[in-house]
């Protein structure tokens, strides 16, 4: 039996190893894998622009998963992270490039990345994607000026929350600055 991760990406409207389709394919596949087919699938985003990502990247999908999109409207899987879904949504919103895709398409790309923040794995393999190199290619494209500010390659989940203690003025790094902390390994080194 096919998962739905797998029958997602035999649906793809464009090239199926497009870092978006396959984050999109990894993240909706591996939620509805473990949370069921009668919940949406991305913390926060609704049935309609769920639906519409489905119909933009795997047209077809719905049907070959049965879902029930009158049900899914109705149906509410909580998030106890939400608040970090919700911070990590206004980091991405705050760079998202106008230019790439339509605005439902930066939403669901940015749910996508949101929510596969809060798996366990290095963001690249919570998003299902080959290697760092698409995810990073996926932030360049989708959000820029994101990508621009980590010109020193850290790793982007580590990045990402880096970012959020940033903007509250959090400082939960022991040292002044990446240059001198003895966890620089941790951050920066290979994945």
């Amino acid at each position: 039996m096919r998962t739905p991760r797998t029958l997602l990406l035999s649906c793809a409207s464009a090239d199926p190893l497009e870092p978006a389709a396959l984050a999109l394919a990894g993240v909706l596949g591996q939620a509805w894998q473990t949370h069921g087919l009668a919940l949406l699938p991305l913390s926060g985003l609704g049935a309609e622009p769920t639906r519409l990502a489905l119909q933009r990247w795997f047209p077809g999908a719905d049907h070959l998963l049965g879902l029930d999109w009158p049900a899914l409207a109705q149906a509410h899987r909580p998030e106890p992270r939400q608040d970090e879904v919700d911070d990590l949504l206004a980091l991405l919103r705050e760079h998202m490039a106008l230019a790439a895709g339509t605005p439902a398409e930066r939403e669901a790309v940015a749910h996508a990345i949101a929510c596969a923040c809060l798996g366990n794995n290095h963001l690249w393999q919570d998003l299902a994607l080959p290697s760092r190199a698409e995810l990073s290619a996926l932030i360049a494209t989708w959000f820029p000026t994101l990508a621009a500010l980590n010109h020193q390659n850290m790793k982007w989940k580590k990045f990402f929350y880096k970012q959020l203690c940033l903007r509250h003025e959090l400082f939960i790094c022991r040292a002044p600055s990446c240059a001198v902390c003895a966890d620089q390994g941790v951050c920066f080194g290979p994945e």
